[in-house]
């Protein structure tokens, strides 16, 4: 007797929408689970994402992708973004919205990285410290990336940790990235 175990895609992350500044980047993230594993696509305005401007990276256990615009432009980004999980089983989509701001229009209170980390050359199994502050009304959240897929802490065997700071001048966010060096580490840290 044979078990087939199916199951419709369900999100795990879908996007956000997201407001960013002429010039700059935007990085919506989708992920999803299913039996089989759904594909994740991305359009815009209801039609593919195909442009030199956007990229997709796929997450390397194939569970979903971040779709990255850069540089932003306003006119031609502004736009409903959607991610679409599927699979033989059926499939689902979440929409997120970018804005995009002029330097003129950019509100008080906007985050700001006020200093980001700096290139580092570290040797194998030391460890390397990078630091991120950025301010803003709200305090802004501190996402890292690790290659464009955002790195996941929890599930780095503890070989990386995030560390919050609120020593220097608030309203001021410190984000401490620790990360002990290994073999594959090899890779740029972005921000948003």
């Amino acid at each position: 007797m044979f078990v087939f175990h199916v199951g419709i895609p369900n999100f795990i992350k879908s996007p956000d929408d997201q407001t960013g500044i002429y010039g700059g980047v935007a990085s919506f993230i989708c992920q999803a689970t299913g039996d089989p594993k759904p594909l994740i696509t991305w359009k815009k305005e209801g039609k593919k994402v195909n442009s030199q401007r956007f990229e997709v990276k796929e997450f390397d256990d194939k569970s979903g992708s971040v779709l990255r615009i850069q540089p932003l432009k306003t006119n031609r980004d502004e736009a409903i973004y959607e991610c679409t999980a599927s699979n033989s089983v059926g499939a689902i989509a979440a929409p997120a919205k970018l804005i995009v701001l002029e330097d003129d229009q950019i509100p008080a209170g906007f985050p700001n990285i006020d200093m980001g980390p700096q290139l580092k050359v570290v040797v194998r199994t030391n460890t390397a410290t990078m630091l991120c502050a950025a301010s803003g009304n709200p305090d802004p959240e501190i996402f890292w990336f690790k290659d464009m897929l955002p790195v996941d802490i929890s599930s780095s065997n503890g070989r990386i940790k995030q560390l919050w700071s609120g020593i220097l001048f608030p309203p001021s966010s410190i984000v401490y990235l620790i990360l002990l060096v290994g073999k594959k580490d090899l890779f740029l840290f972005l921000f948003f």
